[in-house]
């Protein structure tokens, strides 16, 4: 029990850390929040991290219901969010950006937290499509319990990365950066690979055609 629990966590923290795309975050933060003080910046950390965190941990506990309310498989949504978390992989690797995050709001915000930092920037349409496989295919509660510690925990190194955003920029560069976002793809077109050949696996060994 205690094994399946470390090993579960420490698996679901890495996933979970490359699913949320974290220097592609920090580089967003960093024009979201250019000419921001550090206490603004700090509380929209905190507001954005609590954001991501409710979502996600709703997220990862209601896959179950949710294929079971839809009638949909969970080798069949393997399939569909590995695809989706594909090409979200294609867009870090080709241009260190998220296809479906790639620049700032046109209207001014008062509130940035949430929306788009939160969302779509920390989880958007892929994330939130491999969270919902992760947390369906747990079973046992020591499993379970370790992929929840496993998102939180994720959460708390994105934070801590987001707070030392400044002394990041200054190390690396935006073309750091970048690299580091390409390299985050890499591993994450290899994750949505294993994602959708889990899926097809299972597919066809519940159609009886292996």
């Amino acid at each position: 029990m205690i094994e399946a629990f470390f090993s579960t966590y420490f698996s679901s923290t890495v996933r979970f850390i490359f699913l949320l795309a974290p220097f592609f975050v920090v580089t967003m933060f960093l024009a979201l929040t250019r000419g921001q003080s550090t206490t603004e910046k700090q509380s929209v950390i905190r507001r954005s991290i609590i954001a991501a965190l409710i979502l996600g941990l709703v997220l990862f506990l209601a896959g179950p219901v949710l294929f079971a309310a839809i009638g949909i498989t969970l080798n069949s949504f393997r399939i569909g969010a590995g695809c989706l978390l594909f090409l979200t992989a294609i867009s870090l690797v080709t241009s260190g950006t998220r296809n479906h995050a790639t620049s700032l709001p046109d209207e001014d915000r008062d509130d940035i937290a949430v929306v788009p930092l939160a969302i779509p920037v920390m989880i958007g349409p892929a994330t939130i499509g491999a969270i919902l496989v992760y947390g369906a295919e747990l079973k046992a509660l020591p499993e379970v319990v370790g992929g929840l510690l496993g998102l939180v925990s994720s959460l708390a190194v994105l934070a801590l990365l987001l707070l030392a955003s400044g002394p990041l920029e200054k190390l690396l560069g935006r073309t750091g950066l970048n690299i580091m976002s390409k390299i985050s793809g890499l591993i994450l077109a290899a994750m949505a690979a294993e994602i959708v050949l889990t899926g097809i696996a299972g597919f066809i060994a519940s159609t009886g055609m292996a």
